[in-house]
């Protein structure tokens, strides 16, 4: 395993068409008995401005916010490297868009 931690910030190889960007992780390392995924959400640079994206500054970031539309699991082995974390209020404040987003309506 790669020592991985919900609210990492790391960047993950998503394949040739979406290439190695950031990615917020949500999970934690999977159990032996579980499958090797984690779940993801995507940080952009080409920012629509739409209520979906949300921007949290941070130093090891470029311009751009996480995008709750792109969440994902991949696979463990696509972690690359580890970026930085988000603080806890922090990573409440996108569990919390994120409940929204995934509201029934």
């Amino acid at each position: 395993m790669r020592g991985f931690q919900r609210g990492e910030v790391w960047s993950v190889d998503f394949g040739l068409a979406a290439k190695v960007r950031p990615a917020l992780i949500l999970t934690g390392e999977p159990a032996d008995d579980e499958l090797d995924l984690v779940t993801v959400i995507l940080h952009t640079t080409a920012v629509r401005s739409n209520c979906w994206e949300l921007n949290i500054p941070k130093p090891f970031l470029k311009p751009g916010a996480f995008h709750l539309q792109q969440v994902q699991s991949v696979s463990a082995a696509k972690l690359e490297r580890r970026l930085g974390s988000l603080s806890d209020a922090e990573m409440q404040h996108v569990l919390d868009r994120l409940a929204e987003r995934l509201r029934f309506r």
